[in-house]
């Protein structure tokens, strides 16, 4: 019965039009509803196949644009495969070999013979756009990836018994995965990457600082970093109460205050306040302790409020976020580079952070954790290209140490395999005053003088910075001009003094760092045998 004669009307015997368009209507409602047809371009799929058995140069202009999977039909993909098999073994690609190597796969029945084959070549002329016709081709392929990834989050999405963290991080980790697999970067010719070079280097030229990176603002320290370098993950490590966090605070005013420099702060055991408070304190040098109590003098309020402005007017964005986990952070750092042009990163600190998005660590092997925690850091410093700087833990070995050296070690790192090879830089912070180290071999004070030590600079230089800890500001500066920066590297550590010339062993490896701060870490009371 056709459509028309279905829908006639009774009363009259003829066709009700109105009913008619409806039913129509409904009906290809109904056949499109049952299914899409994916985004696909047949026709050229053919124009390329056959233009790579024309001319034997047409493969290597899009090689690195097509695979096997970048075709729809199942046949195509045989083919090509076949194709680039001849390419691998260098043989020469027509119609023939081809043919010859499908054969031997044994899939030249299922791609349709010989005169298939045949066939492609009628189809094109010459392989000249070729390279435009493979990006359409592969426009259509990511569309389709698209689209299955999209289905299956869809589905998972409604699997009640799915883990909500896990699908999201799926879903980034797929659609990342179908960017790096298919929008590669195009290959550059020298010259054009020696112009950005010399751009690159007259840039640096009216540079009278030296710095390439984020500066720091501890002149000695930017002397032999040239400042935080772009991509680069930097651990600065402790022990509890050492001044890890006064000194990424320190780092992160200068670079907001003085430089304008956008940083963003991740605060895990710290509240917001809490850390503002301390940015006033080194601001106004009011001390901290009159600042917790609020017992301010009027002149003191006057002086707060007189300088403050620049702190209040400071690109600096904290989160205090408890329990971060490595997918909220990706996803905050990325919403932060694309709202504020973040170009900076703070954690405080690594331990506190959690691997899996449920914030119960995963329940598996801490140091595991920690390893996808510190790659997952290098990650984000890789994919914004900012530096990102990180505080750790040190374990209780450092206090144990026999004699009067408390310096860390590498090894001194909580869970150090992972950080150690993530890391581009490791910082140690050490205060001899703090283990009543009251003075140096050569009768220096060491009062208030915490050092740095660069345990490892993969693209620079290491060795020993001195700074001034101001305990009651809560904050480092740069100590005196006699106390300038020194490196293992021609330079001469007995310049500062005995006790820091013996930070550097021959064999490279370094001892223990502090660093005062007035606020006690939560790790303080924190077994050996922790979690982290």
């Amino acid at each position: 019965m056709s459509l028309e004669n279905e829908f006639t009307n009774n009363a009259s015997g003829q066709p009700s039009r109105a009913n008619f368009n409806k039913k129509r209507t409904s009906l290809n409602n109904l056949v499109s509803g049952l299914g899409k047809l994916p985004p696909q371009a047949l026709d050229l799929e053919e124009a390329v196949l056959g233009a790579l058995m024309l001319e034997k140069n047409a493969l290597s202009e899009v090689i690195d644009i097509l695979k096997p999977d970048s075709f729809y039909k199942e046949a195509h993909q045989k083919i090509f495969q076949a194709i680039y098999n001849l390419f691998q073994k260098t043989s020469p690609i027509d119609i023939l070999t081809v043919v010859a190597e499908l054969r031997q796969m044994g899939s030249l029945e299922m791609v349709g013979g010989a005169y298939y084959i045949t066939q492609l070549t009628d189809r094109v002329v010459s392989a000249a756009n070729i390279e435009y016709h493979a990006r359409i081709i592969s426009q259509k392929y990511i569309q389709r990836e698209l689209i299955k990834v999209s289905t299956e989050i869809i589905n998972s999405s409604y699997d009640e018994t799915s883990d909500i963290f896990d699908l999201l991080d799926h879903a980034e980790k797929s659609l990342f995965d179908i960017a790096q697999n298919n929008l590669r970067r195009d290959s550059r010719k020298m010259d054009d990457i020696m112009r950005e070079a010399i751009s690159s280097l007259e840039l640096l030229r009216d540079k009278t600082d030296g710095l390439t990176g984020i500066p720091s603002g501890l002149t000695a320290l930017d002397r032999m970093t040239s400042g935080w370098q772009p991509s680069d993950l930097v651990i600065i490590a402790a022990r509890p109460a050492m001044g890890k966090t006064a000194f990424v605070l320190s780092v992160a005013r200068n670079a907001a205050v003085d430089h304008d420099k956008p940083v963003a702060v991740f605060s895990l055991e710290m509240s917001s306040v809490q850390l503002v408070n301390r940015l006033i304190a080194g601001e106004t040098e009011i001390e901290q302790e009159k600042l917790k109590k609020g017992n301010l003098a009027d002149h003191e309020w006057q002086q707060l409020h007189s300088r403050i402005g620049r702190l209040t007017e400071a690109p600096l964005i904290i989160d205090d976020t408890p329990a971060l986990n490595v997918f909220e952070f990706r996803a905050k750092c990325r919403r932060l580079k694309a709202q504020y042009d973040i170009q900076m990163v703070i954690v405080d600190y690594l331990q506190l952070m959690h691997g899996k998005g449920d914030g119960k660590g995963g329940g598996g092997n801490r140091e595991q954790e920690i390893g996808s925690i510190s790659r997952a850091l290098k990650s984000v410093a890789k994919e914004l290209n900012i530096p990102v700087l990180a505080l750790s833990q040190l374990s209780r070995a450092v206090e144990s140490r026999p004699g009067n050296s408390k310096r860390p070690m590498l090894s001194d790192l909580r869970e150090s395999g992972s950080i150690e090879q993530d890391a581009d830089m490791v910082l140690f912070l050490y205060r001899p005053e703090y283990y009543g180290l009251l003075e140096d071999e050569e009768g220096r004070s060491t009062v208030g003088v915490g050092e740095v030590i660069i345990a490892k600079h993969r693209n620079g230089e290491t060795g020993i910075v001195p700074l001034r800890f101001v305990g009651k500001y809560v904050k480092f500066v740069d100590l005196e001009d006699d106390f300038s920066g020194m490196s293992n590297e021609g330079g001469s550590f007995n310049d500062f003094g005995g006790g820091m010339g013996s930070a550097i062993q021959p064999s490279g490896n370094f001892g223990n760092f502090g660093g005062g701060i007035t606020m006690p870490s939560r790790m303080n009371d924190m077994p050996d045998d922790a979690p982290f």
